[in-house]
Formats: C-alpha cells, structure tokens, sequence
C-alpha cells in the first residue's frame, strides 16, 4: 500500500491527524479564526492562543458542536490545511480513515464522509471507523476477540460509553457531558461564590491542575473581573470549591455508565466485570475522575496511556495492520 494514507480523528477541542508517511500524529486545536467573515486568519493552536483574545472583526470558533459537524465550510478548510501541512504543501491522491461517533445519525455520520471528500485533499478512498473501536485498538485491546469491553471516552463536549465485542459494537451512549461543561462548571461556581468572571482558559487551568494543586495543598490562583468594581483582580480559589462544582457532572458520567451496564448481555457483563473498564479521551485526566468511576462502579478504571491520541493511534494500527482492515468500512451508496 502506498505511504500516502491519513487517518482522521475530529474532535470537538482537537483534531488528531495519523500520517503513515511520516508515521506520527499531529495534534492540534480544532479552531479557526476568520477575519472580516471570509479571510483565513489563523488555524490550529495558533487560533487557539487569540480565542477570547480577538477584535471584533475575528471571529473565532470550533467547527465541531458536540462530537458532529456543526460549520462544514470551515472544518473543509481546516483539514485541507492540516493534511497540506502534514504533506509539506504537496497534496497527493490519499486513502482516508476517519473516527465517526456511534451514536449519531445516518445523516451526521454521512457529513464526516462528505466532508474529507469535499476538502479538496484528493482523496482516493475514504473509509469510516467506529470511534470507539478505533480508541480500543489504541489502547491495545483485541477488539476481534469475543469478549465485552467497556470503553468510555471523555471528550470534550461529550461522552460516548461504548460495549465492544467482536470487532462491533454491541451498545453506544453518547452523553453531552464533557471538558466543557466541567469548565463551564468551574466558571459558575467562582462567579457565584467570589463574584469573580473568568474566561474560558482559564477555568481550563484550574481543571488541568486540580491534581497538583491536591497533591501541594495549594488554592488555585485565577485572574478575572470583579463584577461589583468591574477591575481585574486576582483571587486564590480553594480547591474544594472546584470539586463541588465537578462532582454533578462526575455523577452524570457515572450514573450512565451504570445504565449501559444494566442493558449489557450477562456473558459479556462478565466480561466486563473481569477486565474492567477502559477510560479514555482528553478530559478523562481531570482530576481523579478515574477514582471516582471506581467507586461509583466497583469496577476496575484501566486508564489509557495516550487519552488524547487513543483513536488515532487505534486508526494507525487499522492502516498498517491488515488483521484490522476489517473493522473500517464505506458507506452504502457511495463510490470509493
């Protein structure tokens, strides 16, 4: 098989790209800032570091609304520009793999489809994989095997709960619960309690560095506005104060892991019992998050070891891997 062959994980907060040439991922934010509503300002990380930073006339955004496409003009521009990157400028004809959600429509599955084949990154082949397969393989289980695996994946706007068995999917629950609704959770809870308004990345801060902040006994330091003075002004955040205001959507997550449970087949809940569940995705590394499904489930947390790349390294092993071609497919109706 030709080198040129790409395997695509969109996500809501970042876009993972596999490159079998340069056999390596690129991670980047899934972001794009448009100047004047049609010029190209800035894409990627670099859009990132202006979000909440930009003029009016720079409108910055992210393409994908709770794990579907949600502006389809801009993401086109987006993997058009990744892809041309990842190929040094020169696009080649390319095979294509990408992760769609379980639980979405014909319709939204349809758009990730369109989407490569419409980006103008001459696409050879495009074919689709189950996301929660792909983040099987990347974490280094057998899919193919007959046994019930749990996989669930904290992203960014949402949650997909996943029970793998023979290289399918048995059952699929997409929550939208995610890192942004943790954030948004952490910027609540300060401007209630502190009259304080944060911006976005900050209360991403705060999350990413809950751990630390437990483990040194240290408050959290924030910077925002005062709502009483309108000045900026700087505040220690205890630490408990951010737990509360995570522990509602902590519980959401749990409590739908248990109702995945109780509709799983007895043998692959044994399975499931045996091998414990698998967590996976960006938000996932919040703070004792693993702990708190463990308790909450009385069931085994196995934790990836890459939660960001988890499904574009399960897609790499898909292209390099003939045992595993099996699992990707192309939509009915369309040409390859």
């Amino acid at each position: 098989m030709a080198n040129n062959v790409f395997g695509i994980d969109l996500g809501t907060c970042n876009i993972k790209i596999y490159s079998k040439s340069e056999d390596g991922i690129l991670v980047e934010k899934n972001m794009i800032a448009i100047e004047n509503k049609n010029t190209l300002f800035a894409y990627g990380n670099s859009a990132y570091e202006m979000y909440e930073k930009a003029p009016a006339n720079i409108h910055i955004s992210y393409p994908l609304s709770n794990g579907v496409i949600a502006d389809i003009k801009n993401m086109e521009l987006l993997v058009k520009y990744f892809v041309g990157d990842l190929s040094k400028g020169g696009l080649k004809p390319s095979d294509f793999y990408i992760a769609v959600p379980t639980d979405v429509t014909e319709v939204e599955k349809r758009a990730f489809y369109d989407l490569i084949r419409d980006a103008g990154v001459k696409a050879k082949k495009i074919m689709v994989v189950e996301k929660a397969v792909a983040d099987g393989l990347g974490m280094d289980i057998d899919v193919k095997n007959a046994q019930g695996v749990l996989v669930v994946n904290v992203g960014y706007d949402t949650t997909e709960l996943s029970i793998l068995s023979l290289g399918g999917i048995v059952l699929s629950k997409l929550i939208k619960v995610g890192g942004l609704k943790f954030d948004d959770a952490i910027r609540t809870a300060i401007r209630k309690e502190f009259s304080l308004i944060i911006g976005g990345k900050t209360a991403e801060s705060v999350k990413i560095s809950l751990s630390e902040l437990k483990e040194s006994s240290s408050n959290a330091v924030v910077y925002g506005r005062d709502i009483v003075t309108g000045l900026p002004v700087e505040r220690e955040i205890p630490v408990s104060l951010v737990d509360e205001a995570l522990a509602e959507h902590f519980h959401t997550i749990i409590d739908n892991i248990k109702v995945i449970l109780e509709r799983t087949p007895p043998e692959l809940a044994a399975d499931i019992y045996r091998h414990g569940i698998y967590l996976t995705g960006g938000a996932s590394q919040v703070s004792y998050l693993a702990q708190r499904i463990q308790k909450g489930t009385g069931l085994h947390v196995n934790m990836a070891e890459n939660p960001v790349t988890s499904v574009a390294l399960g897609l790499a092993k898909i292209i390099k891997e003939d045992n595993y071609k099996s699992v990707a497919y192309a939509i009915e109706g369309m040409s390859k």
